[in-house]
């Protein structure tokens, strides 16, 4: 007997028990659904909390050793600034500022804030704007807002529009796009990095990090020392946000609950699909028996679980995908604060764990039909 011979009758078996059938795919398609759906959320939590240095991008910042997040940052001396823009390698440096408030609306309402200040003369890290002038943010009390998923939360400011910040007046000169919202869920304004210190309270220290960039990749090690020897750290773009991701991962509970809900849609698909094969297994043994006794070999047998439980894990996991997918899809289109976002590497977590349950059950119906022999099915 032929595999292709031996895989139509397995495909057959298979699918002509439609309750177990679909029973099987159920269980894939909805750990598939789960473990994708969590994976997605932490990977757009991860996103957002990459926004600032995304959004900024300086290829490489100068902060203090104790800085997890962009947002949780800690004053650095002025002289800093200096030391960094005399060091050997360093093409420029500049001083950012990255504070929160609450400003006073027009309706006399409060609403938190992330106010961003940029380097007075480059604007270094500026936003693209969508409405309004550059050159308008020198203009007395200017300030580009972002418009983003918490725009709405400054009731739909517009060019021109006033509001009052620490007792002083502020204008709207600009609505600028960056490439990824924050995660605080607090609108973000830009202003001039002379304007923020005035307008927010500070320390006696008012910069939040040092940006700067490097001649060329040759000289990143050498400023790093330098870096170290001041006391601070100095990290590339890719290393502070791989701190900023261990940060998520391993030192709140996001990262813990995430592991959690995932090992438990893991566990979901697995019982459900693994008894349920396991049950189809033990409903066909005879026919099993029957295709040894007419002269299939275990291997062909094996050749047929084999496919059998593939085909459906692979059914399985392109529905839970697609599933997923639109869900995510109709989320995001209908809801602006709505965090998930499907990457290479969630679709790879879930293939691999749909490929562990597939072997397992696979696994157990491969044990229980070799130990079949063809005379146990002509017993009765």
């Amino acid at each position: 007997m032929r595999h292709g011979g031996i895989l139509r009758v397995g495909f057959k078996l298979l699918v002509n028990d439609r309750a177990k059938f679909f029973a099987l795919l159920i269980g894939i398609t909805f750990a598939v659904l789960l473990m994708m759906q969590m994976t997605a959320t932490f990977s757009e939590i991860l996103n957002r909390a990459y926004a600032t240095v995304t959004n900024i991008g300086a290829t490489m910042w100068i902060m203090d050793p104790a800085v997890n997040t962009a947002a949780s940052s800690i004053p650095l001396p002025d002289y800093l600034l200096d030391a960094v823009r005399s060091m050997d390698g360093v093409r420029y440096a500049v001083p950012l500022f990255i504070g929160g408030a609450q400003v006073r609306l027009a309706s006399g309402t409060y609403q938190g804030i992330t106010v961003i200040g940029l380097d007075d003369t480059s604007l270094f890290g500026r936003p693209e704007l969508e409405q309004g002038r550059i050159e308008d943010i020198y203009a007395d009390n200017s300030f580009f807002v972002v418009n983003d998923a918490e725009f709405d939360k400054l009731e739909h400011p517009k060019i021109g529009t006033t509001f009052e910040l620490n007792d002083h007046r502020g204008v709207i000169v600009g609505i600028a796009r960056v490439a990824s919202s924050g995660l605080n869920g607090v609108p973000t304004l830009y202003t001039t990095y002379s304007r923020a210190i005035e307008y927010i309270p500070t320390t006696r220290f008012t910069i939040s990090y040092v940006l700067l960039q490097a001649k060329d990749d040759a000289a990143i090690v050498g400023i790093k020392r330098q870096v170290v020897s001041l006391g601070y750290v100095a990290f590339t773009k890719d290393e502070f946000n791989q701190r900023i991701a261990d940060y998520y991962t391993y030192k709140t509970c996001i990262g813990t609950n995430i592991l959690l809900m995932t090992v438990i849609s893991f566990l979901v698909g697995l019982s459900i699909s693994g008894q349920t094969f396991y049950s189809f297994i033990l409903e066909n043994l005879e026919k099993f028996g029957a295709l040894k006794a007419i002269g299939a070999r275990s291997r062909e047998l094996v050749y047929m679980i084999l496919f059998m439980a593939t085909f459906t894990a692979m059914t399985g996991f392109g529905l839970g995908v697609g599933l997923v997918t639109l869900m995510i899809t109709i989320a995001r289109s209908r809801l602006p604060n709505y965090a998930a976002m499907i990457t290479f590497w969630n679709v790879g977590l879930a293939f691999g764990m749909v490929v562990i349950i597939a072997a397992i059950f696979c696994w157990f119906g491969v044990r229980r039909v070799l130990k079949i022999e063809p005379f146990d099915i002509f017993r009765d």
